[in-house]
């Protein structure tokens, strides 16, 4: 998660609404070419089987370097917001010519690349190209030299541009190309003293990229979701953030730090920083697209000063509840507070893949035992990079009886941050009590 996480996902979910309309669409319009930054707007969406990390290309804040196989293609992605031509150029330097192959909207141009510092080339131009997002592809061909470029930034022209573009410029790279995190508030009870909040996520087969976190049980100090870590390897992953303000875990004062109470089978826990601090744990679970999932989260005072957080995970696969783990947080008072969802990609070298996640059937429990169906309204938020418009795919909505979140993978619709999505009420008919013999809890 972001550093600014709190901020992003806690307090924009329940900003006044018409704050949320606030974002830029469009980079500022200018006079064009347009200069798109390869460092933040350029992914490898090909690259040779087998090839060694320290021979592969790598992208860095000044563009592509050390660009040297002919398997590799590189993707730059960018936004217009009207239908038009594009010419392309590119920005590069060569210690000698190289040639390389440019494709766009259907079209393919062969391009030379003459040696030379701070040159540039135009590699083609497309004629009525649609809103949205545009893909240019680069491969090189031939090369004299030890790489094909080291190749800075593609500028942009044409009638399409006039209504402004969007792509990752006066922004962080490393924010930039992870791309937009999305979240959805939920509204609690009034006047209630909310215990405990349950909820589901099913994530539909091959929308579970690496770098994904499908975040269910979110509330004022934390979350609880699940993650795709590695091609062999998925979490579950719990955290609470500590009261005292810190990236440094190694700062926080023995008495604002977060206690371990206890946790379950195989569970690992420790601390976290770079995002806030506090106590983390996870469990490494083998869960699969497709298949839907349960999650219990309990918050409740001791009544010395501190609260207990807790959380449960149902693996259908076991057919059982699953402990992750229960912590104690100091100078903390509180039941449940601030119920949210989210789905955000950790990797930046994923974040032209898509990924979406279905949440369902949203309940509270109150202190004294009752369940009540949270209503069937969510607020939908993105983060600073969409809010800002480096990047515009984003969008949630209602599918069936849950509401969905998707991102990443520059898809052309976009939904604005603030709407309010509202389920049908025949729809919450549907909605079923948990099934929980709470008193093993």
């Amino acid at each position: 998660m972001k550093k600014n996480v709190r901020i992003f996902i806690i307090a924009l979910l329940f900003l006044p609404i018409q704050y949320c309309f606030t974002a830029l669409y469009a980079q500022p319009q200018h006079q064009s070419p347009y200069s798109v930054p390869l460092g933040g707007n350029t992914y490898v969406t090909e690259r040779r089987d087998g090839e060694r990390r320290e021979s592969r290309e790598r992208l860095t804040e000044k563009g592509v370097q050390n660009w040297t196989h002919p398997d590799t293609q590189l993707s730059v992605f960018f936004r217009v917001n009207q239908s038009g031509n594009l010419s392309l150029y590119l920005n590069y330097s060569a210690s000698s010519q190289s040639k390389i192959q440019v494709s766009c909207a259907g079209k393919t141009f062969k391009v030379k690349l003459p040696a030379g510092t701070d040159r540039k080339v135009k590699l083609g131009t497309i004629k009525q190209v649609d809103s949205g997002y545009v893909r240019v592809d680069l491969k090189g061909i031939d090369r004299k030299g030890a790489t094909y470029a080291e190749a800075s930034s593609i500028l942009v022209e044409g009638t399409a541009t006039k209504e402004g573009m969007n792509y990752v410029n006066d922004f962080a790279f490393y924010w930039g190309r992870r791309g937009p995190s999305v979240h959805l508030g939920y509204t609690l009870p009034e006047n209630e003293d909310i215990e405990w909040f349950y909820n589901e996520i099913t994530v539909p087969v091959g929308e579970d990229p690496i770098g994904s976190y499908f975040m269910s049980n979110g509330f004022a100090q934390g979350y609880f979701g699940i993650q795709v870590n590695s091609p062999t390897e998925r979490r579950v992953l719990f955290s609470v953030w500590s009261p005292f303000q810190t990236d440094n875990p190694n700062e926080i004062p023995e008495t604002h730090r977060i206690k371990l109470l206890k946790k379950g089978e195989n569970v690992k826990t420790g601390e976290f920083g770079n995002e806030g601090s506090g106590g983390q744990s996870y469990l490494i679970y083998p869960w699969k697209a497709g298949n839907t999932y349960r999650f219990l989260t309990r918050i409740k005072p001791d009544g010395n000063g501190a609260t207990e957080y807790t959380s449960y995970f149902y693996a259908p696969e076991e057919d059982k509840w699953l402990l992750i783990a229960s912590f104690s947080r100091p100078l903390t008072d509180t039941y449940y507070k601030s119920p949210h969802s989210f789905l955000e990609n950790f990797s930046p070298e994923t974040g032209h893949v898509t990924r979406k996640a279905l949440y369902g059937n949203q309940w509270a429990r109150t202190k004294d035992g009752r369940w009540i169906q949270v209503n069937g309204r969510a607020r939908f938020t993105v983060d600073e990079t969409g809010r800002k418009g480096a990047r515009m795919d984003y969008k949630g909505g209602i599918e069936g009886n849950a509401f969905f979140l998707q991102n990443c993978g520059f898809f052309r619709d976009y939904i604005p941050a603030g709407t309010i999505f509202t389920k049908d009420e025949s729809i919450g008919t549907d909605a079923k009590i948990p099934q929980i013999d709470m008193d093993g809890f």
